[in-house]
């Protein structure tokens, strides 16, 4: 984070401070700016509105936005293809990654205060991030580390809790073990290079043939062209797969696992997968918010173990931009919407 955008929070906290009412709340609004969704459908149905800033419930924080993050499920809270996930019902704010200041705080809301700079990842079936204004749970949310900008922060938790608990709650990877990460230099296989990294695993990570050198910058100990080159060549016996395609990446990945290893799924198991051969675990997982957990990830970020990678940077006006850019399925890292505070 450069010394210019550091000062810059510096001089919002300071703001927030020197408002804040004796009863401990900043002043807000009655309205707010937010993206909505009034129909489901393509990047252009995502539109700026005016509407109420919601109010804190007694286990809430209410954080003035300054960052959220963008993932390959807003868009399908979008075009109405996760529904069913998300409970998207119209109007709908979309967004599931946050980063901005509490500016208010429910009755039963501890280890938080006005003026605490938070990151956080809002419930799949909540949402609401893309706003000047946001409710997080008490327990979504962690105190950002100091040494990430809010864009950085913001980029964060969805991706990085995945990536955790794909690989650590779910397949328990271990020092000296073997995984193979599809799609390494994406926003959830980023940080789980690194994160498999750290835990002193052997790292082998897929990714597009402009890839090879950032995944290489990660911690891959081994990088796979998928264009060019056979993971199949490169793999095998290995104890642990990050599925981040499907499809027939998926079926044949689990020709590589060795017995008593695991496939760990993002995207679902197709059909071929949900009877793995003899031996071999196949497990599809989808991210629970969970804010000690991100606290313990805020530690090896302020540790720099682990960094987040910020490829774009969209005003919230540029709501639709920012989802045909991660349409193209070709961006590295993450994709960040700003608020200007």
């Amino acid at each position: 984070m450069n010394l210019r955008t550091r000062f810059f929070e510096i001089g919002t906290l300071v703001l927030v401070a020197l408002f804040l009412p004796v009863r401990g709340q900043a002043q807000v609004p009655q309205t707010m700016q937010a993206v909505e969704i009034r129909q489901f459908g393509g990047p252009d149905v995502l539109t700026l509105q005016e509407v109420v800033t919601p109010e804190p419930q007694a286990d809430e924080l209410l954080l003035r936005v300054h960052a959220a993050g963008v993932n390959p499920v807003d868009t399908g809270a979008r075009s109405g293809r996760s529904a069913a996930l998300t409970n998207a019902a119209l109007p709908y704010i979309p967004g599931f990654d946050v980063s901005g200041v509490v500016v208010a705080v429910g009755s039963a809301v501890s280890g938080f205060s006005v003026g605490d700079p938070v990151y956080a990842m809002l419930d799949l079936r909540r949402g609401g991030a893309y706003a000047e204004y946001a409710l997080v749970k008490q327990n979504e949310a962690a105190l950002k580390p100091g040494n990430l900008s809010f864009a950085e922060a913001a980029a964060l938790p969805l991706v990085a809790l995945t990536a955790w608990q794909a690989l650590f709650d779910t397949a328990e990877l271990q020092p000296g073990q073997t995984v193979l990460i599809h799609g390494g230099a994406g926003g959830v296989g980023s940080i789980a290079v690194q994160l498999a990294r750290w835990r002193g695993a052997r790292v082998i990570a897929t990714g597009s043939d402009y890839s090879q050198d950032f995944l290489r910058e990660l911690g891959a100990d081994v990088t796979v062209d998928y264009r060019n080159q056979r993971f199949e060549d490169y793999a095998d016996g290995v104890d642990v797969v990050l599925d981040t395609v499907g499809r027939d990446t998926q079926v044949r990945s689990l020709g590589v696992v060795r017995d008593g290893g695991i496939l760990v799924s993002l995207v679902g198991l197709v059909p071929e997968a949900r009877n793995p051969p003899a031996g071999v675990r196949a497990i599809s997982i989808l991210v629970r918010a969970d804010g000690p957990q991100l606290g313990q990830l805020g530690e090896l970020l302020a540790d720099g173990v682990i960094r987040p990678v910020v490829s774009y940077r969209f005003p919230l006006t540029d709501a639709p931009e920012a989802h045909r850019q991660i349409e193209t399925r070709s961006t590295r890292g993450k994709i960040v919407l700003e608020t200007g505070f």
